[in-house]
């Protein structure tokens, strides 16, 4: 099922470009930089989310990273509602989680996406939003793996929606949490193998 379509294509078009860019702001390398712990991209696993932010140390950063990666995903979801309806807010989600995966400042190489899913996720329907941190927390406790408790945590939010009373995000949920383990295929592999790094280590 999907939303009624309520607004004008110009308007869908204005909204996907500017959400994308949005999304597209790698807030964990601009943080690194800032607060002086180096390039991101000679850091650990060298992607610019908050996990491999944690790598250098700085649980601050770190944290930040999380909250304003989820935040641009969040604003970019609730303005495009306010201002044009479901619909809108719905391509706003896409489009935004598409700018951090394959950000234009980047040459489209970004980050995996986990922390704007959950924010597009928290704006989009909190009820479902909340479920999908739960789950990640949960799945995080019980196996200690960030990466694994992501993939859980996309693909119970496609119930999440459905269970608590908004059909119409399901299919939007199925692309996000498709994006997600397509980011998180190397993850898959290691996690298989057994060789998954533990958060912590």
């Amino acid at each position: 099922m999907i939303p009624l379509f309520d607004t004008s294509i110009t308007n869908a078009i204005c909204v996907a470009i500017t959400a994308y860019l949005l999304g597209s702001i790698p807030f964990g390398m601009v943080l690194a930089r800032i607060m002086g712990l180096g390039n991101l991209r000679e850091i650990g696993s060298g992607n610019i989310g908050a996990t491999n932010v944690l790598r250098t140390g700085s649980k601050l950063a770190a944290f930040l990273t999380v909250v304003f990666d989820a935040g641009k995903g969040a604003v970019a979801v609730l303005v495009a509602r306010a201002m044009f309806g479901e619909a809108a807010a719905q391509i706003a989600a896409l489009a935004s989680f598409v700018g951090h995966c394959f950000p234009i400042w980047l040459g489209f190489k970004g980050g995996k996406g986990v922390a704007t899913f959950l924010g597009i996720l928290l704006a989009l329907f909190w009820p479902a939003g909340i479920a999908a941190c739960l789950s990640w927390l949960g799945t995080a406790i019980i196996a200690r793996i960030s990466s694994l408790s992501a993939l859980v945590a996309s693909a119970a939010s496609i119930g999440w929606v459905w269970v608590f009373g908004m059909p119409t995000a399901v299919g939007l949920v199925v692309v996000l949490t498709a994006l997600v383990w397509w980011r998180h295929r190397e993850n898959i592999s290691r996690i298989i193998a057994g060789t998954e790094s533990k958060i912590g280590k």
